[in-house]
């Protein structure tokens, strides 16, 4: 991956829509040349598909966190297997250090939150969870 593919990355990460006309003319390279970029960067699989991002608007209603995770020994993908089937669990993440998983959380209200931080406690194999709870995003630069 070269700078123009970064900066085909970067420019889609703002705007998932833009046309490969509008690339190109940002980019200063051909039409062409963007294209060929894309269909490679879908190939290899750099980029795995167009989606949209929720703004801070739309997610208002909805009450984020990150729930901390230790397990026992050998216990991980029966646990993993337990939290894919919750839909309040959006992302899970395996770390490095104190904990062994990071789990992004998003629900509609504290008591249902409050019900999945009880329930992922209940899994057989979590140790210990700790959760913080996301008050307002400052800055945003996922792609």
């Amino acid at each position: 991956m070269d700078d123009l593919d970064r900066n085909i990355l970067a420019q889609l990460s703002q705007d998932a829509r833009m046309s490969v006309a509008v690339l190109s003319r940002r980019l200063k390279v051909a039409r062409s040349t963007v294209q060929a970029r894309l269909e490679r960067l879908e190939n290899t699989g750099a980029i795995a598909g167009y989606t949209l991002r929720l703004g801070e608007a739309a997610r208002a209603s909805r009450i984020r966190a990150t729930v901390l995770v230790t397990t026992e020994p050998r216990s991980l993908p029966a646990i993993l297997a337990r939290l894919r089937v919750l839909p309040q669990v959006e992302r899970i993440h395996s770390t490095s250090g104190r904990v062994d998983l990071l789990l992004q959380l998003a629900t509609a209200t504290t008591s249902e939150l409050d019900d999945i931080l009880d329930r992922i406690g209940g899994i057989e194999g979590v140790r210990s969870s700790e959760s913080l709870i996301h008050l307002s995003t400052k800055l945003d630069r996922a792609l």
